[in-house]
């Protein structure tokens, strides 16, 4: 897998911010980290405030039917379950991929980006320290992983991971164009659901978004932990996504004051 560019560019700003003085790109909506050393999260200051899953506090939030979500699952696959399916993963699917592939790759999808942009009272969050989880937001690019889950039959080997990502009613899936080094292909992608104004928050200044992930726990987990493993992936890859590596430093601040 090759280098592609940054991990993420978000729409241009309607009012030019300052630089950033720690990536060196033009952002919005925060102000630049002038430490030399600003801090970095590591498993060691995750595990110090969330040694255990947070048990017995979680809240729906509306969720899908099963038989809503293989509605779902069929309509989008149409006249594609005899193909091969590429998935585009951006944040957990990156790490945590729950379905067999035949192929990956590093590619970047054009018209969105991604955001901390759904909140989220259970898994890794919970009804009183709700979590912000990531998902894409229109405008701009992001790179992650493609996946290619191999036919045949390619709607049972993704069930489980179409109902992961669907039954919080915070995402939608759409086919992109996920460029890689070997060329386009079509993907699908998980959008955020702008539409479940009970989960999208829209734009969210990077302190904000950062002090609910900081204070965010649950039966999977902590928030802090999702974006610490995203990070890493991302740097796996060679790519760097300049909010959230702002926003992972934003956090260990907030962990270890």
């Amino acid at each position: 897998m090759t280098l592609i560019g940054a991990a993420c560019t978000e729409p241009a700003p309607r009012v030019k911010c300052p630089l950033d003085r720690v990536t060196g790109e033009t952002g919005y909506g925060h102000m630049s980290d002038s430490r030399r050393n600003p801090p970095r999260l590591t498993r060691e200051l995750v595990d110090a405030r969330f040694p255990e899953p947070l048990l017995n506090r979680s809240q729906s939030m509306g969720e899908l039917s099963d038989a809503e979500i293989a509605a779902s699952l069929r309509e989008t696959l149409d006249n594609r379950r005899d193909e091969d399916l590429w998935l585009f993963g951006y944040g957990s699917l990156m790490w945590k991929p729950d379905f067999a592939y035949a192929d990956r790759r590093v590619a970047r999808v054009q018209g969105y980006h991604r955001r901390f942009c759904l909140w989220q009272k259970r898994y890794r969050g919970n009804r009183v320290n709700p979590n912000l989880m990531l998902a894409l937001d229109a405008g701009g690019a992001c790179a992650g992983v493609a996946f290619r889950v191999p036919a045949p039959n390619v709607g049972t080997k993704i069930a489980v991971t179409w109902r992961r990502e669907l039954v919080g009613n915070g995402y939608r899936p759409r086919w992109v164009k996920a460029h890689t080094d070997r060329g386009p292909v079509p993907a699908v992608a998980f959008i955020a659901n702008r539409d479940n104004a009970e989960r999208y928050t829209g734009r969210l200044p990077d302190e904000v978004v950062a002090r609910y992930i900081a204070e965010a726990c649950g039966e999977g987990g902590s928030g802090a932990e999702y974006l610490l493993e995203t990070v890493l992936a991302l740097e796996k890859l060679q790519l760097r996504d300049s909010r959230l590596w702002r926003l992972q430093s934003l956090v260990a601040g907030h962990l270890d004051p």
